[in-house]
């Protein structure tokens, strides 16, 4: 999974996210826990990371998991508001400061009681998806959930 992560991160493999998305969506779209989900959101990446690396891995994960649930992808609900440095190699701690804070949510209105599937890459600490719900969580009556490809040992 590590090899599939870097390749979907640092060598420009975006197929390896779509597909890793419609193979967990295969599976979601049948569990009870999933399926009130009506709307999908990938953790946004800073507008600097994405000229960067030319797309955010995780919306990749996202549009897969769109085909095979049938659920449509925002991206236009939660946005980074300040950039902030690489997770690698930080303490827990460094993590949830690194994180805090730096997203918030636009059309909190449009998106009101929507049951929204929060999706990243990778899991280490929690922090990123920790500081994206508390922004979600601005929007009235929603309810989060979180899906990820893979989690790494901290």
């Amino acid at each position: 999974m590590q090899k599939l992560m870097h390749q979907l991160k640092y060598k420009g493999r975006k197929d390896i996210g779509v597909y890793l998305g419609a193979q967990f969506g295969n599976l979601l779209k049948y569990s009870v826990f999933f399926n009130e989900i009506n709307l999908i959101i990938p953790v946004p990446l800073h507008k600097k990371k994405i000229m960067k690396r030319g797309y955010n891995q995780s919306e990749q994960f996202a549009i897969g998991l769109s085909a095979s649930m049938k659920i449509p992808v925002s991206t236009d609900c939660l946005f980074r508001i300040k950039e902030s440095e690489t997770q690698t190699k930080k303490s827990r701690y460094a993590r949830w400061q690194n994180v805090y804070e730096i997203f918030s949510v636009r059309n909190t209105d449009r998106f009101k009681g929507s049951k929204i599937l929060l999706v990243d890459d990778v899991i280490t600490t929690g922090a990123t998806l920790e500081s994206c719900i508390q922004a979600l969580n601005n929007i009235p009556d929603v309810c989060v959930s979180i899906g990820v490809i893979a989690f790494a040992k901290h």
